[in-house]
Order: C-alpha cells, then structure tokens, then sequence
C-alpha cells in the first residue's frame, strides 16, 4: 500500500514536471529564469505533498484497510448467523408441520376419548333411569292393582249389598235370622245347653 501511494507521488510529480513547460509558455511575457524558478518551487511542491501524503496516507489507508476487513470478517460473522437462524427456522418449520399434526392427532384422540366417557356415561344414566323407572312403573302397577282390587271389592260388596237387598223381604230375613240361630247353636253347643 505504501508503495502504491509513494508511486503516485513519484508519478504526480513526474506529470507537474512535464506539464510546467506548457505552464511556461501560456504566461508569455516573462524572462526564462523566473519561470525556473517557478517549476522549481512546484516541483518542490508537488514533490511536498506527496511526502506528506505518501508519509499520512499509509496510517490512514492501513487503518482503512483494517476496518474494512474488521468489516468484511463482521459481515461473514453476522451472514453465517443470519444463515444458521435462516436454518434453525426453516428446521422449525418442518417441525411446524409435523407438530401440528401431532396436535391435531392428540386432539383427535382426546376427542374421541371424550366421546367414549360421555357415551358410558350416558350408558349409565340410562340404565340408572331405565331401572327406575321399572321401579316406579312396578310401584304404579302395585299401587292400581291394590286400588283396583280395592275397588272391585268395593263393587263387589256394593253389587252384593244391593242384590241382597232386592232379594230380602220378610220371610228371606226370618230364614237367614233362624239359620245364624241355628249354626250358632251348632258351633256352641255347651252354651246353648248351659242357658236352657
């Protein structure tokens, strides 16, 4: 690097050596020396700034080379991150989808699971209820029957009390007075015997 800077310094001087006679010419009127004088002065010049630049420039560019590679090595750091993140999510992606499926699947089975408990479970409850309800309807038959039996004695002894009465007369009274009398006397006859 330095030795390009100090070769365009050799270089630039070389120009303003060879360009100072057209310099000479253009100003017309003046004597030969001070026009010597004047491409001494601007080869000292020249030949000046380009020690200082040649002598400032090499710490300049050299830190400038520095930073660019500091740069160039950042930027190969941060492209191999940006890469192995651009990896990491595209890993993640793939698992993404297989992840989903796996939910989806888990989902499937907790649902169907779900399904399976709230079927029991109604199995249940409508065995609990079905037999219940043979127990109330076992308790309604016994309750109808024993008011229906209730009932039809009723009729029973209704119709019977009734045909009884349309059969009675005097003579049907005196018959069934004398034979109550006369089984009495039957069933108990030490009674009878005892109160003659």
């Amino acid at each position: 690097m330095i030795r390009r800077v100090r070769s365009l310094a050799v270089l630039s001087a070389l120009a303003a050596a060879a360009a100072l006679p057209a310099l000479a010419q253009e100003g017309g009127g003046q004597t030969e020396a001070p026009a010597g004088w004047m491409i001494a002065n601007f080869v000292i010049l020249v030949a000046g700034l380009g020690w200082m630049i040649a002598k400032n420039a090499a710490p300049f560019f050299d830190a400038r080379l520095k930073k660019i590679r500091q740069d160039i090595v950042q930027g190969e750091k941060a492209r191999h991150e940006a890469e192995r993140q651009a990896a990491e999510v595209d890993q993640r992606l793939a698992n993404l989808d297989k992840e989903i499926a796996d939910l989806r699947d888990e989902s499937q089975r907790e649902l169907e699971n779900e399904l399976e408990r709230m079927r029991q479970k109604t199995a249940v409850d409508r065995e609990r209820i079905r037999v219940h309800a043979e127990q109330e309807i076992a308790a309604a038959g016994k309750t109808a029957r024993a008011e229906l039996k209730r009932y039809a004695a009723e009729l029973a002894i209704g119709l019977a009390e009734h045909k009884i009465r349309a059969r009675m007369n005097a003579a049907t009274q005196d018959a069934l007075i004398g034979g109550f009398v006369e089984n009495l006397d039957r069933s108990d006859p030490e009674g009878r015997a005892a109160q003659a």
